[in-house]
């Protein structure tokens, strides 16, 4: 039997250590995408609210609107990309549609790796 030199062992132990690493910061990066989509909803519709009650909103806030709205069209954009190309995975369109406005890039990061993996 022949022993694993300390080289061998790290790279196999690093290989490890980035696919573990990968996977945990796309979780970490869907839990917050989702939270923060939701907060941009609700902030738009707090918007459109204040629109309807004719009701003051400090300026200082415009920014974060215009950054809320941004991310919103981005994910949309994404959303339309993930529901059109769906049915060629055989995912449902409009279920991984809504997921992937809801988790960004990293929806359509998974729907075009499932591609590469089978080929």
């Amino acid at each position: 039997m022949s022993k694993l030199q300390p080289t061998q062992l790290s790279s196999a132990n690093t290989g490890l250590n980035l696919k573990f690493i990968k996977q945990n910061f796309s979780t970490l990066i869907k839990v917050i995408s989702i939270f923060l989509i939701a907060s941009a909803i609700g902030l738009e519709l707090g918007n459109i609210y204040i629109l309807i009650t004719n009701s003051k909103l400090p300026s200082s806030l415009n920014p974060i609107f215009w950054i809320e709205r941004f991310a919103v069209t981005i994910h949309f954009l994404e959303a339309i990309i993930a529901a059109f190309f769906a049915p060629s995975r055989k995912k449902m369109p409009v279920q991984y549609g809504i997921y992937t406005f809801f988790v960004g890039t990293v929806g359509l990061l998974e729907l075009f790796q499932e591609e590469f993996r089978t080929k």
